[in-house]
């Protein structure tokens, strides 16, 4: 069956270069293979400014690379979030994203409405993390905090279940390596999964 995937990059380094970008193009790749229709957002690519007060997140305007990506996740059935480790959990540009795309109205109710729950039910997600320490040491020792962070702390909240995550530790590793997470995440992909 045929799903909509949205796809992530959440590195701050546009370039194509880097391994998140290459898995993130993996899985699109398996994605479109198994006939899933695939959209791409690029976080390092985007012009979106800063948000520094309460205001600013409950009524602030919304700028226009924040409104295109909250109308690529409503398009959405399946998110991919993939990003490096950075200092225990997601880059700042990734969580700045997340902060002006992910408003009230949008993700959940605003402060007393009448709503509960997260306004983006029915979707389902998988985050992809990058990281130079074991991935073993980062989920037993410690705790997989960050990564806990993004899925209960914004995507839960925001109503998407299940989610999912592939941790992938010593992204310096050798090459084969590499080849063979990119080919598990292709296949992720074309199970759009």
């Amino acid at each position: 069956m045929s799903r909509r995937i949205l796809v992530i990059n959440g590195h701050p380094d546009p370039s194509r270069q880097r391994f998140v970008a290459a898995l993130c193009a993996a899985y699109a790749e398996g994605a479109r293979a198994a006939g899933h229709q695939v959209r791409l957002i690029e976080v390092g690519r985007l012009a979106l400014p800063t948000l520094r007060s309460a205001e600013d997140f409950i009524g602030g305007p919304v700028p226009p690379a924040a409104q295109g990506a909250q109308a690529d996740i409503r398009w959405a059935e399946h998110l991919v979030v993939a990003h490096p480790l950075w200092l225990g959990s997601a880059p700042a540009l990734l969580k700045g994203f997340f902060e002006q795309v992910f408003r009230y109205g949008f993700a959940v109710p605003a402060p007393g409405g009448k709503a509960f729950g997260g306004l983006l039910g029915g979707r389902s997600a998988r985050v992809v993390v990058t990281m130079g320490m074991p991935a073993a040491i980062y989920r037993l020792g410690f705790g997989a905090f960050g990564v806990r962070g993004l899925e209960r702390g914004i995507l839960w909240l925001a109503g998407f279940s299940p989610i999912r995550r592939t941790l992938i530790g010593r992204v310096e590793a050798d090459e084969d390596a590499r080849k063979r997470w990119l080919q598990r995440v292709r296949d992720l992909g074309k199970r759009g999964a």
